[in-house]
């Protein structure tokens, strides 16, 4: 049986931190390389980036029909259900083939904004009962900003 410090480069304490500096940075150029970032994208993160409002409040998306309910055997095309929290706002969204609908919470009149890119901005009301309709679908990834008197909630990106 060896000794563990011997001279094959075992003689590092396990708990002791090394640098992973340089081991990091040839691993980004070699994925660069081998697997580059998709051009499309690099630009929806800057897109994102660019929209990002640091006055808004995150609103956490705690109900998917994607991931949390239960699948009804038959249905194919049921329409994806999102639930919004943020504070004591709440923004129910319904999305569909045909477009997206929804309520905010309590309910109340507020700008909604469906973000898309910079160039990518619907403008929907929502009325006094806090209901809004978008008659086309968001494509691609997508957020939306909500406007209520001084206060405005973001929601996460997704992907339609």
């Amino acid at each position: 049986m060896s000794d563990m410090n011997d001279d094959a480069g075992f003689d590092a304490d396990p708990g002791e931190d090394f640098d992973t500096g340089p081991l990091e940075e040839e691993l980004r150029q070699a994925a660069a390389v081998l697997d580059p970032l998709p051009p499309a994208l690099l630009q929806i993160a800057v897109d994102a980036y660019a929209l990002h409002d640091l006055d808004a409040r995150v609103a956490a998306l705690t109900f998917d029909s994607l991931v949390d309910a239960i699948p009804v055997r038959g249905v194919t095309d049921a329409p994806r259900m999102l639930t919004f929290n943020a504070g004591e706002v709440t923004l129910d969204v319904e999305v569909t083939a045909q477009g997206l609908m929804g309520q905010v919470l309590p309910p109340q009149s507020a700008r909604i904004e469906v973000l898309g890119g910079p160039q990518a901005v619907t403008p929907l009301a929502a009325d006094d009962m806090g209901r809004f309709t978008a008659d086309t679908p968001p494509s691609g990834p997508f957020a939306l900003r909500l406007h209520t008197g001084g206060d405005v909630v973001v929601t996460e990106w997704l992907r339609a």
